[in-house]
């Protein structure tokens, strides 16, 4: 029992990192300051603000009113079973039950988030203090983009659905049931109706692009945590430690979306076959007027889901990357270690005829073959210059780590990489 106190405490000693110890990633920040910076992204989350009793009721209203109360009034009273087969909508039922269901799970999920971690811990955006200059300067323009790609795979849809809506109030105006004047009842209904489309469409991809942003920010971090490869690495217990807090957080991730990702791929499944089966019925004829909806509503679900499944596997690829790269790092600096000086120390000629056989090899694997940029950090240059300062054995040690210790995104246990997707859309019967 003592030997298994003392090993423990040596382990947490091993783990623990000392303020002056240098980082094995090259950062220039000698004291954790970051300044407050300005996202115009989170401007979209205060539709879903928690924060007290007053935007709470707020929030919820908005959401029964676009997400169950108009899609309820929008297909029972504006059925129009008696109007021409251009105007019917046979799958309005799937279509609007489907956006309602993942607008419902979106948003229950932010605001479950936004409740408990709050939009800036819960984006990590309180960590970038401990992050390299590089990292937190693309992160912040990651999320810049966000909304500009938000309003890319929203607006599309926004403005079918208008010139959709346009098209069957119009060309249907003495068909479709009105209350009282028929002119503002259709003016009310249209707005009423994109009004919702707009909401249940944006809060989801919302979501998605938080989880692409949170995935984002690690994946700068492994990046920046490979580049210590190329460099020298002063203390193996500070890579160490830095590669334990990505894991960490990545499990963090995990554990935060792992309902949601696993809801949306299930529900994303069973509304395209109930779509399917519903298309296939040979009593219902199959038009662009009675299927464009339908069409842009499987669109915007299945975007969805493509935008957090390639994010979580693309973080994975990095962070199985990262294990090739270190073993990489360690042969090349096994192979170069300066044996025939017999402690001399190295000139630069040297040196230079030293790091030629890993350089020049990596260069011109990069030169004759362009890669899809996923593989970037295998593609990552290897100069050994160092290769006296770290012994063999903690080279090693640190391989053995991540070769036992591979991070990555899960779902319930499950890693979600590329042979995960193979399994679940390649190898169903």
């Amino acid at each position: 029992m003592a030997n298994a106190t003392s090993e423990r405490g040596s382990r947490e000693h091993l783990l623990r990192e000392t303020p002056n110890r240098p980082s094995a990633i090259n950062n220039n920040k000698s004291q954790p300051e970051f300044p407050a910076s300005r996202f115009t992204f989170m401007s979209l989350v205060l539709w879903f603000d928690q924060s007290n009793c007053g935007t709470a009721l707020l929030s919820w209203s908005v959401f029964f009113l676009l997400v169950v109360i108009v899609p309820m009034i929008s297909h029972f009273l504006l059925v129009c079973s008696d109007c021409d087969f251009h105007h019917r909508r046979p799958y309005d039922a799937v279509v609007q039950l489907s956006l309602s269901i993942f607008a419902g799970i979106s948003f229950v999920s932010l605001s479950i988030w936004s409740r408990k971690f709050g939009m800036r811990r819960f984006l990590f955006l309180d960590k970038l203090w401990d992050v390299s200059d590089k990292v937190r300067i693309e992160h912040e323009a990651e999320i810049q983009r966000s909304l500009k790609r938000l309003m890319i795979f929203v607006l599309p849809s926004l403005t079918l659905e208008a010139i959709y809506r346009i098209w069957w109030y119009i060309s249907g105006f003495n068909q479709i049931p009105y209350i009282i004047n028929p002119v503002l009842s259709h003016v009310v209904a249209f707005t009423l109706q994109l009004s919702s489309w707009l909401y249940r469409n944006t809060i989801f991809i919302v979501v998605c692009i938080l989880y692409q942003i949170t995935c984002h920010l690690q994946t700068l971090r492994l990046e920046d945590f490979a580049r210590c490869f190329a460099s020298e690495i002063a203390d193996v217990r500070s890579a160490l430690g830095e590669h334990q807090k990505i894991r960490r957080n990545l499990r963090i991730v995990s554990h935060r979306f792992r309902r949601f990702i696993l809801l949306s791929l299930v529900l994303v499944t069973a509304t395209q076959f109930m779509a399917l089966l519903t298309t296939t019925r040979a009593s219902i004829a199959v038009n662009i007027y009675e299927v464009g909806e339908l069409a842009l509503c499987s669109l915007s679900l299945v975007t969805g889901v493509f935008i957090c499944l390639r994010s979580a596997t693309k973080i994975t690829h990095k962070a199985q990357s990262v294990t090739s790269l270190a073993a990489k790092w360690n042969v090349c600096a096994t192979v170069d270690s300066f044996d025939h000086l017999d402690g001399e120390t190295p000139t630069g000629s040297m040196i230079e005829s030293q790091i030629s056989p890993c350089g020049i090899n990596a260069m011109d694997t990069s030169d004759d073959e362009e890669g899809e940029g996923d593989d970037d950090l295998d593609n990552t240059k290897i100069h050994p210059i160092y290769a006296n300062t770290i012994s063999y054995q903690k080279r090693q040690a640190l391989v053995t780590y991540l070769e036992n210790n591979k991070a990555g995104i899960t779902v319930y246990g499950f890693l979600v990489d590329r042979s995960w997707l193979h399994t679940i859309f390649v190898n169903i019967p």
